[in-house]
Parts: C-alpha cells; structure tokens; sequence
C-alpha cells in the first residue's frame, strides 16, 4: 500500500480542478484509490431513496474524492501550500514545512 504526504484531519488547499484555491479539513483517506475527501469541497448532488434514517428522500449534497496529487498541505506559518520534509528520530517520524521550517502535527 502507497504511502502518502497527506493524513486524516490535516488542512489542505486544492491545486486543481473545480475548487483551485480553496482550503479544507481532510475526512478521509482513500489509499487504495489514492484520494481523498475534503471537507466541503468537491460536492456532488447524490438522489437517495426514502429509509429510517432519511424518511423523506430526494437529492442530498455530499463530498466527492479528490486525487492525492491535487492536493498540498497548508504550511502552518504562511498559510500557503508547501511540500514537506520527513525527519525520523528513533522510531517517531516528523512532517516539516519545506516553506517554514514548522512541524505538521
């Protein structure tokens, strides 16, 4: 399984597409089909059937997957989307903003 820059809760801005430009929260990651989804962004219209959870139906707005390579992290300093650096000390591993020099958490 590949291993990516990108993980659960991280704040990202989108490179490409519909929403360039925009930021959001990750939700998921999909590894097998490298992407992911973001909070708020890439929305599709979706038609459910009537069920115990949804009584009513109809159409329902959710979050579509983005592919990994559209996506850069936020640096934490700037604001701007930045590449990162992995540190390994012992058996912990850090993300470092190439931009500022700042952890990832």
């Amino acid at each position: 399984m590949a291993k990516f820059h990108i993980k659960k809760d991280d704040q990202v801005i989108v490179l490409a597409g519909a929403d360039k430009g925009k930021t959001g929260k990750v939700l998921k990651v999909i590894a097998d089909k490298e992407r992911a989804i973001v909070e708020g962004l890439n929305m599709v219209s979706k038609s459910t059937k009537p069920s115990a959870a949804n009584p009513q139906g109809g159409i329902i707005k959710q979050e579509a997957a983005i592919h990994i390579s559209n996506l850069s992290l936020i640096d934490p300093k700037s604001g701007k989307a930045t590449r990162i650096k992995i540190e390994r000390e012992g058996k912990t591993v850090k993300r470092i903003a190439k931009k500022s020099g700042e952890e990832i958490k």
